[in-house]
């Protein structure tokens, strides 16, 4: 038995609505659903990225176990390498501010920067972990 692949991965945000524009209208992740003030489920590839209220999730539910994060958190979207100035220019267009441009020795670059809540949003070619560069 092996694990594969990430099939999920969260960030906290208690802000969801703020959370909800960001990534669906600057990343353009496409919402697939949404409950109440409690989370975000996105569509990423064949992947998921959740945005979970830390102080809803906190609370017991009979579906799955309580869990939450205080704190920024990070999360590094795959993008071909060749797009990665193209994001930037896009990123400042809409007045984001990039705290980071890394050209990584064994090849490879990402950009960083910060959703609404503070997060660490990372957009990087897969080749960064020798992955290749397909998204």
């Amino acid at each position: 038995m092996e694990v594969k692949k990430v099939l999920e991965t969260c960030l906290y945000s208690q802000d969801l609505e703020a959370s909800r524009k960001f990534y669906s209208e600057i990343l353009g992740l496409k919402l697939h659903s949404r409950a109440g003030n409690r989370h975000l489920f996105f569509r990423c590839g064949d992947a998921m990225f959740l945005i979970f209220n830390p102080e809803e999730t906190r609370r017991p539910n009979q579906y799955v176990p309580s869990h939450g994060s205080q704190g920024a958190g990070h999360v590094a979207f795959s993008v071909p390498e060749e797009d990665i100035s193209g994001w930037r220019k896009y990123l400042e267009q809409k007045g984001i501010e990039i705290d980071a441009d890394i050209r990584w020795p064994e090849g490879g670059r990402s950009l960083y920067f910060r959703d609404p809540s503070n997060n660490s949003v990372e957009l990087t070619s897969p080749c960064t972990w020798g992955i290749g560069n397909s998204t």
